[in-house]
């Protein structure tokens, strides 16, 4: 009998062969949970990246460790590509009870030089690629709840700094991932009824897309140091997150780097000053720059300045 904080539990995590969504794969095994691995397998800008599957390298790991895995090699930014990863949880354990998704994928520009093909591309795997999935699983999980069955499901949704504030020649990525945070928020909302919890997280770690973007900054350390940029540093709070421990928590946003974990509180009503009446356009600009003024600053843009 697996044991662990997911022991029994059946997870799905998208984009699972490599950086991230490998370390997520591996560290919910090692909680007991049976895991399904989704990975296409393509290049870092999403294009074909040969035959080998790095999902069933992470299934192989996984069942060397005494763990239960399956690989999926499916499309999830396709309605026929979710609904099978989907039914392979279902076919091959039964139940789903988490769904990490973290697929996703880079094709930087600065605006101007951004073309069209370059941000439906990041749209459809950040974006699509998370509706798709949380779109099929909770159609499942509803079914389950409106049966009388008890229903204790998990999703957690990979976001962005880049998402929460911006990022320079990242248009397409940083409004995908602003995207997430604004789905995330509506999927808690409508689905907390059934017994699904949908929480966000903001990692910083060593991939594929980061390391040769911010190369200086995730460089790895000398032997013995902690490694700060590592993605299992991230895996721990998406297990919790993940597992009936977490009961309660929904509709959050999570910046996890390192050792550190933050809340992070979005946006909220600042100064504000009502006239009960229109506006003149000079009239409202002053009062405008009387709110500024007394306001936050935002956040800097990644990469401004």
């Amino acid at each position: 009998m697996p044991v662990g904080l997911c022991a029994e539990r059946v997870v799905v995590v998208t984009g699972a062969g490599r950086g991230l969504g490998r370390a997520h794969a591996l560290a919910f095994a090692a909680e007991g949970a049976r895991v399904v691995v989704n990975d296409l397998g393509v290049g870092l800008d999403g294009t074909a990246a040969g035959a080998d599957s790095p999902a069933a390298q992470v299934v192989a790991e996984i069942e060397a460790a005494g763990g239960a895995a399956v690989a999926h090699g499916g499309d999830i930014a396709t309605s026929e590509g979710a609904a099978s990863l989907v039914r392979t949880a279902l076919e091959t354990y039964g139940r789903l009870d988490t769904l990490v998704n973290n697929a996703g994928f880079l094709r930087d520009r600065m605006l101007v030089n951004l073309d069209e093909d370059d941000w439906d591309a990041v749209m459809r795997v950040h974006l699509k690629g998370h509706f798709l999935p949380l779109k099929h699983a909770a159609a499942w999980w509803r079914a389950e709840a409106k049966a009388g069955r008890p229903v204790a499901a998990r999703v957690i949704n990979t976001s962005s700094g880049a998402g929460l504030l911006g990022s320079v020649g990242q248009g397409n990525y940083s409004a995908a991932k602003a995207g997430i945070l604004g789905l995330t928020a509506v999927a808690a909302a409508e689905m907390g009824r059934y017994g699904v919890q949908v929480n966000a997280i903001a990692p910083a770690a060593r991939t594929r897309m980061t390391e040769e973007t911010f190369a200086a900054t995730m460089a790895a350390p000398g032997e013995g140091a902690f490694d700060e940029m590592a993605p299992e540093n991230v895996s721990p709070l998406v297990v919790w997150l993940g597992s009936t421990a977490s009961e309660g928590v929904t509709g959050r946003v999570f910046e996890v780097e390192a050792g550190k974990v933050t809340v992070m509180e979005g946006w909220r009503r600042g100064p504000s000053a009502d006239k009960g009446a229109r506006w003149a356009p000079g009239e409202v600009g002053e009062v405008a720059l009387k709110l500024l003024a007394s306001a936050e600053v935002p956040g800097a843009v990644y990469g401004a300045g």
